[in-house]
């Protein structure tokens, strides 16, 4: 139950103080929410709550257009409660919430969806539960896995965990608090794991120009562009192989602590904490290893001409590009449709099973091998 002690606050004063990024509010009903820190975690991005700072969010929040948000959500809600309006600007709210859910809020609060049973593989039924903050005590006394409060990477090494248990632990997500990145490395090299989105596109799009600038001086320009496409829709096929295959290891990993160490470096990491912002692309070293056999294997395949290979290869590399910001966006935008469907498409292989969906940018190649993921069951009021 809400606490009588909480303060009231009126709609100009929301308007005028908290609807900022610094400070914002958010109503539903006759309740007031601070949602400012909760900015830098939402699935849809930031952006999203600041074009609603300051206003009631009955309306949006049942919105199936931008998303149906599951009784998760309305906990993030409850947990940031600060008081709640006036009563004059609650008569308002409220009778503004019944008329935008046609006559079903009560008390000034739109109904709480019933939700679907948690996922028995990651402990979730919901892409908002990935940005509920994990009890860091509570849940190294009960799993017996990371402490996120300490340096990740010796945890995973030292812990002489058992394959069966690091995959069952590495795939239940969990969320380090404030929008921030738990350590991995807790020295020097802790600046080396984390990459920023805007870096991928400053350092690799004049990378990829000045390889095509260099195609174009042996090729015609409409051959160059002919090649660049092929290369681009080969990265296609090559995000898939590598999420599938080399990313999702999990079943021929060998139980090891090394490997198990590297494949927590490779990928489990994102898995383990799916909304760290700062390591959701790849950082340019790690590229540049997985990068440099494909250009070797470029010129293997291409063999005969040296400025067809340096056009497919620039052509893949855009491809990354766009792989490593849509992956980004994904997590923490609010996007255009079709790439609303894909976002709950990739955050679905987070939260509900990650064994399958492993197309990012597209679900093409998983609709040729067979590994989509079905549609989410609604969800029954």
């Amino acid at each position: 139950m809400p606490s009588a002690n909480l303060p009231t606050f009126t709609l100009a004063q929301i308007a005028a103080n908290h609807a900022s990024k610094k400070s914002c509010y958010v109503t539903m009903g006759s309740k007031v929410y601070d949602l400012t820190d909760f900015l830098p975690d939402h699935p849809g991005g930031d952006d999203l709550i600041l074009d609603y700072a300051g206003k009631d969010v009955s309306q949006i929040i049942q919105d199936p257009v931008s998303h149906v948000h599951s009784e998760s959500a309305y906990e993030i809600l409850e947990d940031s409660l600060v008081g709640f309006l006036t009563p004059e600007d609650a008569k308002k709210a409220t009778a503004a919430a019944l008329s935008t859910s046609n006559g079903s809020a009560q008390n000034g609060t739109p109904p709480v969806p019933a939700g679907n049973a948690p996922n028995p593989a990651t402990g979730m039924s919901s892409a908002e539960e990935l940005s509920i903050p994990t009890d860091i005590a509570a849940d190294f006394k009960t799993h017996k896995f990371i402490d996120l409060n300490k340096p990740m990477l010796m945890q995973v090494l030292r812990g002489n965990f058992s394959k069966e248990f690091y995959l069952k632990q590495v795939h239940r997500p969990r969320h380090y608090k404030g929008g921030e990145s738990a350590p991995l490395f807790g020295n020097f090299l802790e600046p080396l794991s984390k990459t920023p989105w805007w870096v991928i596109p400053i350092i690799w799009l004049p990378c990829v120009s000045y390889g095509v600038y260099l195609a174009t001086e042996g090729l015609p320009k409409e051959k160059v562009a002919t090649y660049f496409l092929g290369g681009l829709c080969i990265w296609t096929l090559v995000e898939y192989i590598l999420h599938r295959f080399l990313f999702h290891l999990d079943e021929w990993l060998p139980d090891n602590s090394w490997f198990l160490t590297l494949h927590f470096l490779l990928h489990g990491i994102h898995h383990y904490l799916p909304m760290d912002r700062y390591r959701l692309v790849m950082p340019p070293t790690l590229f540049i290893v997985l990068a440099t056999p494909f250009w070797k294997l470029a010129h293997t395949i291409f063999y005969w001409d040296w400025y067809v290979a340096v056009a497919v290869y620039c052509g893949g590399i855009f491809g990354y590009i766009c792989y490593d910001l849509t992956h980004y966006f994904l997590h923490h935008r609010n996007l255009p449709s079709y790439y609303r469907e894909l976002k709950k498409y990739h955050l679905q292989h987070h939260f509900a099973d990650y064994e399958n969906g492993f197309g990012v940018t597209s679900r093409f190649w998983d609709r040729i091998f067979g590994t989509e993921l079905p549609p989410l069951p609604q969800k029954t009021a």
